[in-house]
């Protein structure tokens, strides 16, 4: 074509067309932490979920970026017998990345698995009142409860609660294949998993390509990957310090959010001489959480004194039950017979809230009395000696699963809590539905962790995200641990 004689608006339309097709279809997500495997239903790292939930693996129901419970691989249900009974319509026409059929049949396995004595799974506790699995037909599927439980929806929502085929489940640490619009592609140890469009997913298509999230644990590295462009969004940025600076950039956004994070100085309940009530109300007595927040979070975090988001209409503020009194932190260690002090580990996972909190905190501790042996552990050492061998006296974690104050009620979880008045509060609490008890349920539950002063309960972590400007779809908040890329695409 001779383009001397082209119609100019041509040339402009065609200008126009071509700056459209140019978009971009690519996307490269950073995150602090690698996860231990990729099967959300067989362990407890956020970091999973973090890549899997929503991308590859879908379950029953599914959590919305405003926390509302929404329909997911059923497509509607009906409640029957009183509550004890959930008929779930599956939507037709569902495939596994391999290509398999998704049908009631893989309900039924993938929940009978989360349900066996043998099970690995997390969240076990989201399954205890499920009686049985029974497959209607193909595309429906029944769930018989041993009692009335309006938490159900809720807890299919969560990724310890997604859909796996049967002969690709004992695969899915390494190679996940589920039925959400990416497919694994990729995993590079150490540096990055890689994900491709799944061109026959069932439902509405997504704009993206490939994603590739890329591990970045060291903030400083985190600060460069943005400005260099290396990595578009960093949803959980891990360095603060630099947010003014970005935010000044027009090359990014940041945007801030609340996540479900309780971020607590947990402690081994069940071990001299935590077993004390008044050594771990000596221990929250010693916190003063204004410094935390300000010495590790540069500000970004809000005070809590239970196990509760603030954002939830049913949250206490019970910050004054274990405010900073290092004059009482000293007294309560004086009657408990630890006048001279006592020294306690204290084991730290790498994120930077935890490593720079430690800090802090043990220079709270040793303020009264409490000497700590600092042992910075990496992720997967974290949940081997600390979350599965419960061998630690002091931690520091952000628990980010969705509205979870029911791990009190686990006497076998990591920090060994054993009360059977909280436990019969929380299962009266599953077999209830007025809204009104609910809440007064879950504040009683509240009040009763917090005189029990079973952990320190520290800040609610916020969500500190910074992309590129022109990228959209992101969740600004985050109501489970998840960077679900349904709805991202560039705005070029």
């Amino acid at each position: 074509m001779n383009y001397r004689y082209c119609n100019p608006t041509l040339l402009l339309l065609m200008c126009v067309a071509g700056s459209a097709l140019a978009a971009r279809t690519d996307i490269t997500v950073g995150m602090v932490l690698e996860p231990p495997n990729l099967d959300p239903t067989g362990g407890a790292a956020a970091a999973i979920d973090e890549v899997v939930y929503a991308n590859i693996f879908e379950g029953l129901t599914r959590f919305g970026p405003d926390g509302s419970v929404r329909p997911a691989l059923a497509d509607g249900w009906e409640i029957e017998d009183e509550g004890v009974r959930y008929v779930f319509s599956l939507h037709p026409d569902v495939t596994f990345h391999d290509g398999s059929d998704f049908t009631a049949d893989d309900v039924k396995f993938s929940i009978d698995r989360a349900m066996a004595e043998g099970s690995t799974n997390a969240q076990k506790g989201l399954f205890a009142n499920i009686d049985n699995v029974e497959i209607i037909n193909p595309e429906k599927v029944a769930i018989n409860l041993k009692q009335a439980d309006g938490n159900l929806l809720f807890n299919l929502a969560w990724g310890d609660a997604v859909m796996l085929d049967e002969a690709s489940a004992g695969d899915a640490a390494t190679n996940p294949i589920g039925t959400g619009p990416f497919r694994f592609d990729k995993w590079v140890q150490g540096d990055r998993i890689e994900m491709v469009r799944y061109d026959d997913y069932w439902g509405k298509p997504v704009k993206l390509d490939k994603a590739v999230f890329k591990f970045i644990s060291e903030p400083t590295a985190a600060y460069s990957a943005i400005l260099a462009g290396d990595v578009d969004a960093f949803p959980n940025y891990p360095a603060p310090e630099n947010l003014a600076q970005l935010d000044a950039d027009p090359r990014f956004s940041v945007v801030l959010g609340s996540t479900e994070g309780e971020t607590i100085l947990a402690m081994n309940n069940a071990v001299p001489p935590l077993d004390d009530i008044r050594v771990r109300q000596a221990v929250a007595h010693a916190i003063n959480r204004d410094e935390i927040i300000d010495g590790a979070m540069y500000g970004y975090g809000t005070p809590i004194g239970t196990h509760f988001a603030p954002h939830n209409p049913a949250y206490l503020d019970l910050t004054s039950k274990n405010a900073h009194d290092p004059d009482a932190a000293r007294a309560l260690l004086k009657e408990a017979g630890h006048e001279t002090g006592l020294s306690l580990s204290l084991k730290l996972p790498p994120p930077a809230y935890a490593r720079r909190g430690g800090e802090i905190i043990a220079a709270q501790l040793r303020d009264v009395g409490i000497a700590t042996e600092i042992e910075n552990l990496e992720w997967a050492q974290w949940l081997e000696q600390v979350f599965k061998a419960k061998d630690f006296n002091l931690t520091i974690v952000s628990h980010t699963e969705p509205m979870d104050i029911g791990i009190y009620a686990n006497p076998d979880y990591y920090f060994q809590y054993d009360n059977p008045e909280l436990q019969a509060l929380m299962t009266d609490f599953g077999s209830e539905t007025d809204p009104e008890k609910r809440t007064g349920m879950l504040q009683q539950a509240q009040q009763m962790i917090a005189d029990d002063h079973v952990n320190g309960f520290l800040f609610q972590l916020a969500k500190t995200g910074v992309a590129a400007s022109k990228l959209k779809g992101l969740w600004e908040n985050s109501p489970t641990q998840a960077n679900d890329l349904t709805a991202v695409y560039w705005d070029e």
